[in-house]
């Protein structure tokens, strides 16, 4: 999709409240028909969803699936994770590849069993003086095991929201990806946070994908900014990828 460029001395609007309302309607009801049937959306222990956020960065969840259910089994909490050596966890992790992430959950382990009890907090600033955890995956956790209203900003989401709510600019720049954030903050609904954020990842999973985005079966596209742009309007997907947020 073609894009202008914004100057740096544009200020963005955000959403107004029909827009949100509307936008917040049309992606639970789509989600409560497709939403993916996922074993880290049937709990709400702050471990779990942290393993799980760790290991869908830049890994297909296909791929994820069998290796959650292998770690927690061999690691059930922090206290077990922190306990292990650390030869022993980067083997566990094997074949995810990207073998950061196996040393930033020790230590985060590590670390909450040495200052909280081997428990992660749920404030916003606490988590975000683990070393490993950013502003996505706190607010991943504060809003999936904490169902606190908390805003959440990987790639997927990013891109719908930038899509549906800007549609021109560059959807990479410092300035455009800071607009971005106060968009999901401005649309974070105080009910049904836990529902909201999951559709927010899945819809920008299976229908607004990167490439070939499904705007033919899409419940936003009347709405959509970019819709206008998008010239092939395809309807097929490819496997997701999650990338690690910044």
């Amino acid at each position: 999709m073609p894009a202008k460029q914004t100057s740096k001395t544009t200020r963005l609007p955000l959403p107004v409240p029909a827009d949100r309302r509307r936008f917040r309607q049309r992606l639970l009801t789509w989600y409560r028909r497709h939403g993916r049937d996922l074993p880290w959306r049937k709990t709400t222990d702050p471990y779990h969803i942290l393993v799980s956020e760790i290991m869908l960065q830049q890994t297909q969840v296909d791929r994820v699936l069998p290796k959650y259910a292998e770690w927690l089994e061999k690691y059930p909490s922090l206290d077990a994770l922190a306990a292990a050596p650390e030869k022993e966890v980067n083997e566990a992790w094997y074949p995810l590849g990207y073998n950061i992430r196996p040393r930033r959950l020790h230590t985060i382990a590590r670390e909450a069993v040495a200052r909280y009890g081997g428990q992660l907090p749920a404030e916003e600033e606490t988590l975000l003086s683990f070393k490993g955890i950013g502003a996505y995956t706190a607010g991943a956790i504060r809003s999936f095991a904490f169902h606190e209203r908390a805003a959440i900003l990987d790639t997927n989401v990013a891109r719908v929201l930038f899509r549906v709510f800007i549609g021109e600019g560059d959807p990479k720049s410092h300035a455009m990806r800071r607009h971005l954030w106060a968009v999901s903050e401005t649309l974070v609904p105080t009910r049904h946070v836990f529902d909201f954020n999951q559709a927010l990842m899945d819809f920008g999973a299976m229908v607004c994908v990167a490439r070939n985005p499904r705007c033919l079966v899409c419940p936003m596209t009347k709405s959509c900014r970019a819709f206008p742009f998008n010239p092939s309007r395809e309807t097929r997907t490819k496997t997701p990828r999650r990338r690690t947020p910044k």
